[in-house]
């Protein structure tokens, strides 16, 4: 959800927005995982979202601290280690922060809630 809100200019969390405008500056780096990507390009073609992948695409060619972490075998063993994390899509989103060992931007309840990753929203 923080990527959809930052394409789209939406309010946020404080905390959240800071982070992106650090990466912005290059004073931080904010790693966006590939099934993200593709949940926003399945959203924006369902109409869902007003934002699209070309818009992701042109965020991350803008801002090197802003980059796409593809699926690894290491993100999806990680992935299957978080059993908090009911469906699929979240557990590898959850599973690439554990693999980088970084805390996640997320407004997700499962998550949030996840004794397994740290996570910002509030």
């Amino acid at each position: 959800m923080a990527l959809i809100l930052v394409l789209e200019k939406r309010k946020m969390p404080k905390k959240v927005k800071a982070i992106y405008e650090d990466a912005r500056k290059g004073k931080v780096k904010v790693f966006i995982p590939s099934i993200v990507l593709a949940e926003l390009a399945y959203l924006s073609e369902k109409k869902r979202i007003d934002t699209s992948i070309s818009e992701a695409k042109k965020l991350l060619n803008t801002f090197e601290t802003i980059t796409e972490l593809p699926l690894s075998m290491g993100i999806i063993e990680k992935a299957f280690e978080i059993s908090d994390v009911p469906e699929l899509h979240d557990r590898l989103i959850a599973g690439t922060a554990k693999e980088i060992d970084a805390p996640l931007l997320t407004n997700d309840p499962d998550i949030n809630n996840s004794s397994y990753v740290k996570s910002i929203w509030k």
